[in-house]
């Protein structure tokens, strides 16, 4: 009855049997005997200890303490801890990936002190792809094709465009590119998300282009305040940066210049009007400054939304912001938290200057007919220069401070968006464990070299949080546990396989098990009172295709084997069982299993589709 990618339809009888077997929270059953059909009189439980000869009830003590128990709860929305891994791309002088390192080709740097890589892999698109574990077929069966060209989503993408500041011709040439190369990615694992500062026109991630096509085409300026901050046919023409020199630094310059431009645009130069052109510019500064630390925030408000947002997608994690920069010369706390919450969660931001190879024209571009008069022109294009050296510094610190990589003075923004959202021909993935003398609760500075001196380009995540010193062991278990839930990456540690089951009840609804079998015989015990221990801690997920987080549950396997029960499991291994009720549709399956003993990790992928 119970088939592994086979749907049948059940009757009542065998509907209300399975459910009674599925609402068991734990079978822990032999592998041999796991592979026979489920019955009503033949269920398997783990092993029983034997009662004394008298029958009487043993007095408390290790001996009486159960071989096996487990307990059941939702996985903890929680953020990493002790294995640190870096995903890193090496690119040669042509930019190309280099593909052909080995593990001790790296050297990662933990605060400046060398750490050893307990965790290699060298990965392509297509060898991630051929990890993820799919219903089996039964023997004499037709083999199951649902899954057969499903791909689970793996690397999510966010485009989040500047709307309010790109002007349209930049915002229009930076949609077109994003669409240009969204339409030519070819990997099916890619997910991307359209949003937008001012909150306008947003698409959630989906692999569906024309959806993400749709949502581009409708992109356009949009203001998110009454006040217009470019300054543009103003009296008088202040801009934010202006405005920040002035309420900020109480520049000299940026003062007197609005005064002038204000006596010259509202009162025709006459010096009679000096102090209501002094009392007309001081209140276009305030109001500009004003409205121009709103945009910042809104920007920066939005930026942080997403980094949260990513923080729950299964698998690679990247913000790419499409913006001519901005400002924050009031709210360095939030641009400094947006930083730390990004690296928390390991997501990467880059950033692409959509208005291509950028130049400041002397006197303004045509659209500006008011850059003050011959006497103040000159200051407005210093201030125009240095505004856009001290915006493409902060595009530049969002991209260096997670990561990522700030692509400007270029016109070929599809090249860019080549650069910054596709995936790597080659990548490596190094894991390694922080030393306990490191738990100091602050932000560390990593750095990944090459041993071999070689002189390649190296992009890696710039650093990691670890907890304070003392954290509760467990604790920090579940942690290390929940990120490597939403990570997408495999590590194959532990020696457990992921298999998955399911049975459709009826049109709609599904029984889906998430099997995981443990080879017994190649984990670490430790032996104390007479008994073999190790818990063992399973995490089962299920994300929908577009990788949201849908359900979840973490079982904690305490193991107290005596050595007769050991040595029978180490023959037959055993299986652990996490029960889904799902509807039809199509199911990232993740699996996360981490020992006591060994402190290692088991990370997997599964896909199933429900028809």
């Amino acid at each position: 009855m119970f088939r592994q990618g086979v749907v049948r339809i059940m009757s009542p009888r065998e509907a209300l049997l399975f459910f009674s077997l599925f609402t068991f929270p734990l079978i822990l059953v032999p592998a041999a005997a796991a592979q026979a059909p489920p019955s009503g009189t033949n269920q398997q439980t783990a092993p029983a200890p034997a009662k004394p000869p008298d029958q009487t009830p043993p007095a408390a003590g290790p001996q009486s303490a159960p071989e096996m128990s487990t307990h059941e709860s939702s996985p903890p929305l929680r953020v990493p801890v002790n294995l640190v891994l870096v995903r890193v791309v090496v690119r040669d002088s042509h930019g190309q990936p280099v593909g052909n390192l080995k593990k001790e080709d790296f050297q990662i740097l933990d605060a400046k002190k060398p750490v050893p890589i307990t965790h290699f892999s060298a990965d392509t698109p297509q060898s991630l792809e051929a990890r993820v574990v799919r219903p089996e077929p039964i023997p004499g069966e037709p083999a199951s094709t649902t899954t057969a060209n499903l791909v689970p989503a793996s690397r999510f993408v966010a485009f989040l465009f500047d709307d309010t500041r790109l002007k349209f011709d930049e915002l229009v040439q930076g949609r077109n590119a994003a669409d240009h190369y969204v339409n030519s990615a070819e990997s099916p694992s890619d997910r991307f998300a359209i949003v937008t500062i001012s909150g306008q026109n947003q698409l959630d991630f989906t692999d569906d282009r024309d959806k993400i096509h749709d949502a581009l085409m409708r992109l356009q300026p949009r203001a998110v305040g009454a006040v217009d901050t470019t300054g543009m046919n103003a009296c008088p023409p202040v801009d934010f940066y202006q405005a920040y020199l002035a309420q900020v630094q109480n520049d000299a310059d940026a003062i007197n210049v609005a005064v002038s431009d204000a006596l010259a645009c509202a009162y025709s130069n006459n010096t009679q009007f000096i102090a209501a052109a002094q009392a007309l510019a001081q209140s276009s500064l305030v109001t500009v400054f004003n409205a121009g630390d709103s945009e910042t925030m809104y920007a920066l408000r939005r930026l942080d939304e997403m980094v949260r947002r990513l923080t729950a997608t299964p698998g690679q994690r990247s913000i790419i912001f499409v913006s001519g920069g901005f400002l924050y010369p009031t709210r360095e706390e939030e641009f400094g938290e947006l930083l730390d919450r990004a690296a928390r969660a390991n997501v990467v931001i880059s950033t692409l200057d959509a208005r291509g190879l950028y130049v400041v024209m002397p006197g303004g571009d045509i659209s500006n007919t008011t850059v003050g008069t011959s006497a103040t022109m000159s200051f407005h294009t210093n201030f125009e220069l240095s505004k856009q050296s001290e915006q493409s510094d902060v595009l530049a610190e969002l991209a260096d401070g997670t990561g990522g990589v700030y692509f400007h003075n270029n016109n070929d923004l599809e090249g860019g968006f080549r650069r910054l959202a596709s995936a790597p021909a080659y990548s490596y993935l190094l894991g390694f464990s922080p030393l306990k003398s490191t738990y100091d609760g602050k932000y560390h500075n990593l750095k990944v070299t090459l041993s071999n001196g070689q002189k390649y380009e190296i992009q890696a995540r710039r650093g990691y949080f670890m907890p304070k010193h003392g954290t509760d062991p467990a604790e920090a278990a579940k942690q290390e546990v929940e990120e490597e839930l939403f990570s997408q990456e495999e590590i194959h540690d532990l020696p457990i396989e992921l298999h998955t089951q399911f049975y459709k009840l009826n049109a709609t609804d599904a029984k889906l098990a998430v099997m995981t079998h443990v080879d017994v015989g190649r984990l670490r015990f430790r032996k104390a009172d007479g008994r073999n221990l190790n818990d063992l801690t399973v995490v089962a997920a299920l994300f929908d295709r577009n990788g949201n987080y849908i359900t979840g549950t973490t079982k904690t396997v305490e193991m107290k084997l005596r050595d007769e029960t050991l040595a029978k499991l180490e023959r037959t291994g055993v299986n652990i069982r996490t029960n889904f009720d799902v509807k039809a549709g199509t199911y990232v399956v993740r699996l996360v299993a981490r020992d006591s003993e060994a402190a290692l990790l088991t990370a997997a992928n599964g896909m199933v589709e429900i028809p």
